[in-house]
């Protein structure tokens, strides 16, 4: 088949669409998304300021409607979306956007609340910043290319001549193909201070040294940039990374005030996360918000805590670890280069590389003032010719019908010089005039030797490069905005941290039923119970504390205090809550700190102390912690107070009665425990098994109970039945040689 058909050319799909594709890649980065090294700005930034600079918009001159200048762009030189093109103007007249605002807006631009509130085009008005001055000044001076726009019919700059490296001072952010640039913005003084340094060293300066004059990047908005140097450093070697930057807060009274945000929060979005914690509970130390901002302040935000016993800068840390008030600003350094084409650079090799760009656009701005010098030169020195030979000239002029080419002949002129003595006016043939034409001269002559020596001496042009930075930065530099304070990562407060702990009083039922009473001053005998169930056990603790369980088998369970039902109701079932062995029974609540300790004992007459935290588990099923042998149960969870002069007093259901050291009972975290009391294999046959087990502190009494009556015995009165470990201990009086229990007295 003939691959060619009358005017069209066969060519395979596969073919085509690579090569659509690969011409569509290369427009969106080189000519949409990615900025230039030279002038730091993408091709739509650069129309705008263009064609805002010849409507006249500087900045001495009246705001014109911002439509003017949009209708202006997109007919002559940007042919694509007017809101698009639009919103890339307002962006660079936001003070809170931009580091160094290209554009001097009048009427809503938007907010740090929502950059893309401005108002429509035609009712903002816009001229150009004072700023923008250094991307324009040497614009008509030969410093730049000049390509023709989309129709062929103007011509348009391909670079602004930019004065300072305008790319880092404002940044940039875009998303191309396949490739992406984020460039934080930065301080005027201090890259330029950079620049100066690699103009005097080039090759000894390394990027290290480079970050002493450029310590970070200089957001808007003024957060605290809390990096590290390390970080830092490592960012601007490789050209990639991120900036973890902070808000910045004070105090005032008990307020907390937060003065400034990371770049691109919104102060609206902010307050809601905080507002959105506080409405799940889960931020119980601040009470009320505000946003006070105003013109006098940008940013003001009110933060109220609940009470002044809240420790105000672990709030903040944890604000940090939770919301945008800490926030990560991407870093990546890639950007169209001086020969076309994309790339990541990294500190000195982007500055090395705009300080060529300005060496060759001072190289063209000299060279084309040189020849201006030249031009206007020759011209004089005709002139002066003239005006040697007035009378003569005069009369060639008048008798000649072409008087040029007998001037040029006569006196042996060029065209140029020719045309200009007849342009001449009558009033400049005056004698002065020919003296001013020699003064110029020589001021054009001394100006011609200035720019040749310039021009042939790399180190005088380096001199002028240096001082016009250093003279920029007089002129539009300003004091760090974001101070560099290296921090520790924040951490989120821990959940319990978070939730105030209040007084709790945890009752178990002897059906397993449980619930939480506000307050230790409760009596839970006078709760009311369902039918058929009474109480059996209570703790009393805080409500940010686990309540532990023990069931009939020795496995512990727990739950946080404040996550069991109200004493006001009849509680619920343990066993909804938890999945024990068929058959077991919970038989004890304890509640306290993870460290504080408690005694396990069963009725086999074996036991340990351990900490709380070895009863905590987040298992459903529990996890056994007290070997409990066949035909025994569990006793009591006995609270340990003291464990210097802390007494272990045990009774067995017979009435005998053994007190010693609680030091002489070993610490375990689990399993069946020391024997506690002795009792003789005959006296285990005939059924008696240990009654109580507990500690008692100094000053702290106990009660042996035998059904209702009770015998209450002082830490001093264990003297009596004082014994060794393991021993059977001593006899009870008369009517107490059935113990039922032993338990502290209240």
């Amino acid at each position: 088949m003939n691959p060619v058909s009358g005017d069209f050319e066969q060519i395979p799909l596969r073919s085509y669409a690579e090569r659509a594709y690969l011409d569509y890649a290369m427009y969106v980065v080189l000519d949409r998304a990615l900025p230039h090294v030279g002038d730091g700005l993408k091709p739509v930034q650069r129309r705008i300021i263009y064609a805002m600079s010849e409507l006249g918009l500087s900045a001495a001159s009246k705001h014109k409607k911002s439509a003017r200048t949009v209708g202006d762009v997109i007919g002559k030189f940007h042919p694509h979306g007017d809101s698009a093109c639009y919103e890339a103007m307002v962006l660079m007249a936001q003070p809170f956007s931009y580091r160094y605002p290209l554009v001097d807006g009048q009427g809503n631009f938007g907010s740090p609340d929502d950059p893309k509130s401005f108002a429509a085009m035609r009712y903002t008005e816009s001229r150009l910043a004072p700023y923008a001055r250094v991307l324009l000044a040497e614009l008509g001076q030969g410093t730049v290319d000049w390509v023709p726009n989309f129709d062929g019919s103007l011509k348009e700059p391909k670079l602004l001549p930019a004065r300072l490296p305008n790319l880092l001072l404002n940044g940039g952010q875009g998303i191309a193909v396949g490739m992406a640039t984020d460039i934080p913005p930065h301080n005027l003084n201090e890259v330029v201070s950079a620049c100066v340094r690699l103009l005097e060293a080039p090759r000894k300066t390394d990027v290290a040294e480079l970050c002493e004059h450029i310590q970070g990047p200089d957001f808007p908005g003024g957060p605290e940039i809390v990096s590290s140097r390390e970080d830092l450093l490592q960012m601007y070697e490789t050209g990639s990374g991120s900036v973890r930057q902070r808000a910045r807060y004070e105090r005032e009274g008990d307020e907390i005030i937060i003065t400034a945000l990371p770049h691109q929060v919104s102060p609206a979005k902010l307050l809601e996360q905080i507002a959105a914690q506080m409405q799940a509970k889960k931020l119980p130390l601040v009470s009320d918000l505000r946003d006070e901002s105003d013109h006098e302040h940008p940013t003001r935000l009110v933060i109220v805590p609940r009470s002044n016993r809240v420790d105000i800068d672990q709030l903040m840390d944890h604000l940090f670890a939770t919301t945008d008030l800490e926030k990560n600003a991407r870093f990546n350094l890639n950007v169209i280069g001086n020969n076309g084409r994309p790339g990541v650079r990294n500190l000195k090799e982007l500055l090395l590389e705009w300080l060529e760009f300005r060496r060759q656009t001072v190289t063209r701005r000299l060279e084309f003032r040189l020849d201006q010098v030249v031009d206007r030169l020759h011209v004089l020195e005709g002139l002066l010719i003239a005006y040697l030979n007035i009378d003569e000239v005069i009369h060639i002029i008048r008798t000649e019908d072409e008087p040029k080419p007998v001037l040029m002949e006569r006196f042996g002129l060029t065209g140029t010089q020719a045309e200009a003595i007849l342009e001449l006016k009558l009033r400049h043939l005056a004698r002065l005039e020919e003296m001013k034409i020699r003064g110029e001269k020589d001021e054009l002559e001394e100006e011609r030797r200035k720019i040749e020596a310039l021009l042939d001496s790399p180190k005088k042009l380096t001199r002028l490069i240096r001082d016009e930075l250093l003279e920029d930065a007089e002129k539009y530099g300003d004091e760090r905005r974001s101070p560099i304070v290296e921090r520790e990562a924040a951490q989120a407060l821990k959940e319990t941290d978070l939730v105030p702990a209040e007084p709790v009083t945890v009752v178990l039922s002897e059906n397993g039923w449980v619930r939480a009473a506000k307050g230790h001053d409760i009596n839970p005998e006078e709760l009311t119970y369902r039918s058929g169930d009474a109480f059996l056990a209570a703790s009393r603790g805080r409500s940010t504390q686990f309540a532990c369980f023990l069931d009939s088998t020795g496995r512990s369970y727990s739950l946080v205090a404040r996550e069991l039902p109200s004493a006001r109701s009849l509680g619920e079932p343990l066993t909804g809550r938890f999945q024990p062995p068929s058959g077991a029974v919970f038989r004890s609540v304890a509640i306290g700190a993870p460290e504080d300790k408690v005694l396990l004992a069963s009725t086999a007459g074996y036991g340990f102390v351990t900490a709380l935290e070895n009863l905590h588990t987040r298992q459903k099923a529990g996890k056994q912690l007290l070997t409990v042998p066949d035909g025994y149960d569990v006793l009591p969870i006995a609270p340990v107070n003291d464990t210097e002069e802390g007494v272990i007093v045990c009774a067995t259901s017979e009435g005998y009665l053994l007190a010693y050291y609680l030091a002489d009972l070993p610490e375990l975290a689990r399993g069946k425990g020391n024997k506690l009391i002795n009792i003789p294999p005959k006296a285990r046959k005939a059924g008696e098994t240990v009654a109580g087990a507990i500690a008692i502190a100094a000053g702290e009494d106990c009660l042996v109970w035998a059904g209702q009556r009770y015998l209450r015995m002082s830490w001093n009165d264990t003297e009596n039945y004082w014994g060794e470990r393991a021993q059977r201990g001593r006899k009870l009086p008369r009517g107490f040689q059935k113990v039922t229990r032993l338990t502290l007295a209240g």
